[in-house]
């Protein structure tokens, strides 16, 4: 089962959203908060994915999330923002989380976004993305990042495509047919081409470099 909590302050978008997540067989809502009482909750509950507003009245998302940041064990972290362009979502995803969602998704689409989180993926709708990454371009130029994209093998780009699609090690090791270690090793070797961190950063260059269209996957 996976354990979801969501912090937001408006309580329409809490229970709309319990409500939805409940219904599915393998997750549960198990605590919904204002950003006040965030903090307690989560630690309290201890859930594998936190759905957080990044813009809040009192205590905002970003603050929230850099303070989960440094704890062991914290959860898979999406952040929820009504703005597909929302420049504080590109901070967010630099400060740790896991990826964004924007608070209209569509219902049937909302428990795959969290099976997504919890098994270790990216969540990225692909027409907000672009949309936030046309707004907020990253910090390297598109020719050095279409430079080191080209220095990818195929297979490579194929794990680049399947990590932006929000999928996981071993989901990409079914996919392609190909063993957890070996998919490992790729998203290593994707990672130090690519010069950046993690699989967020690079799902981001995924989508810049134009290796998902409108209709890949549901992230």
């Amino acid at each position: 089962m996976i354990r979801v909590v969501i912090v937001d302050d408006e309580a329409l978008v809490r229970s709309g959203f319990t409500l939805i997540l409940n219904a599915t067989p393998d997750i549960r809502v198990v605590a919904s908060a204002t950003g006040v009482d965030a903090l307690e909750v989560i630690t309290a509950e201890r859930p594998d994915v936190l759905l957080l507003d990044i813009r809040m009245p009192q205590v905002d998302g970003l603050t929230l999330l850099n303070v989960l940041a440094g704890q062991p064990d914290r959860p898979a972290i999406a952040m929820l923002t009504t703005f597909d362009a929302d420049e504080y979502v590109l901070t967010a995803l630099n400060s740790g989380a896991s990826g964004f969602l924007l608070k209209d998704t569509e219902p049937e689409q909302l428990a795959q976004y969290v099976r997504a989180l919890a098994a270790g993926g990216v969540v990225l709708a692909p027409r907000a993305s672009r949309r936030l990454l046309e707004a907020h371009p990253g910090p390297t130029t598109p020719d050095v990042e279409a430079e080191r994209v080209s220095s990818l093998t195929d297979r490579e780009r194929q794990v680049l495509a399947l990590v932006a699609e929000g999928l996981s090690n071993a989901e990409i090791g079914g996919r392609l047919y190909l063993g957890a270690g070996t998919v490992k090793d790729h998203v290593s070797a994707i990672l130090a081409k690519l010069g950046v961190a993690g699989r967020v950063q690079a799902a981001l260059v995924a989508q810049r470099a134009g290796l998902l269209g409108d209709g890949a996957g549901g992230t």
